[in-house]
């Protein structure tokens, strides 16, 4: 190769050096600061583009603009009354003020989440512990993570940060307090059964014992009206017998004796001694039955 191919190299590649350390894009998910010997020159570059600083003498900083999402690991708090509560808490947050963010925190993101971590921990304890554990346990819990949300923005938004959002994923007993809380509502639920099978019992006595009532009346009524009904037909059947014997004498009287001879011979292997003259074998020497002669 000769030299002057070297020179043109060299020199094309001072150019791309050069083009490289002169020319920047911002992305629309960054928003860029120019640094010159460390010190913030200008207004952040938001939007998207190609833009152009000094060679060497200007870097850039990117920083990002999206809705960023911050996890916090879980931690114990004691609420308002007196009861162990563990905590699993998450938060939403956004940088606003890019030149604010890169001067109050140096450290970049990174650190600006170990804040967030010391902020967020720091205020949900200082809210839930003015607060009952069924609060955090209820739909109150949303207007507690809104006072959370003001209360940690109000410490961002120095930083050229705001705090979008901040809500508990989780909020159990601790371990060695969930198995008593399960036996205490095992037996307040057993306690509760138990009241309910009473009462079922009571109404089913009561129930029971009107459904016989009704009944004993029932039966008290259709008797009454069986013996009305009775006594009437008993009537009505004497009424019959008495007109029939009043219509002929004889022939009931008749008919009567033959009923007396069936009843009295029928039966079979029972033995009578009366007289052939007795009233009773009147019928026998005469069907008109005259009476016997009195002796």
């Amino acid at each position: 190769m000769s030299n002057r191919s070297i020179v043109i190299v060299i020199v094309l590649a001072v150019v791309a050096f050069l083009f490289t350390q002169t020319f920047y894009t911002v992305d629309p998910t960054k928003q860029v600061l120019v640094r010159q010997f460390g010190a913030i020159v200008g207004e952040p570059k938001t939007e998207p583009g190609l833009y152009a600083k000094i060679p060497l003498v200007q870097d850039i900083q990117r920083i990002d603009s999206r809705l960023l999402d911050y996890e916090a690991e879980e931690f114990e708090i004691i609420a308002g009354d007196q009861k162990r509560l563990v905590v699993d808490a998450y938060a939403r947050f956004k940088i606003v003020a890019a030149k604010t963010f890169a001067t109050t925190v140096p450290g970049g993101e990174p650190a600006l989440r170990g804040l967030l971590d010391s902020l967020i921990n720091s205020e949900i304890r200082g809210v839930l512990s003015s607060v009952p554990l069924h609060a955090v346990l209820t739909d109150q819990r949303a207007n507690l993570m809104d006072d959370i949300t003001k209360r940690v923005n109000a410490k961002t938004k120095e930083l050229g940060v705001e705090v979008v959002d901040v809500r508990i994923k989780r909020a159990d007993l601790p371990q060695a307090n969930s198995q008593s809380v399960f036996n205490r509502m095992k037996t307040d639920r057993e306690r509760e059964a138990g009241q309910l099978r009473a009462e079922g019992d009571e109404e089913k006595a009561r129930i029971t014992a009107t459904a016989d009532r009704e009944v004993a009346v029932f039966k008290a009524d259709a008797g009454l009206k069986a013996q009305v009904t009775m006594g009437g037909a008993d009537a009505e059947a004497t009424k019959i017998y008495a007109d029939a014997f009043n219509r002929d004498k004889d022939f009931y009287g008749f008919y009567r004796r033959m009923e007396a001879y069936k009843q009295a011979f029928g039966s079979g292997g029972s033995t009578m001694i009366l007289s052939p003259d007795t009233d009773f074998f009147r019928y026998f020497n005469d069907p008109a039955g005259p009476a016997a002669p009195k002796k």
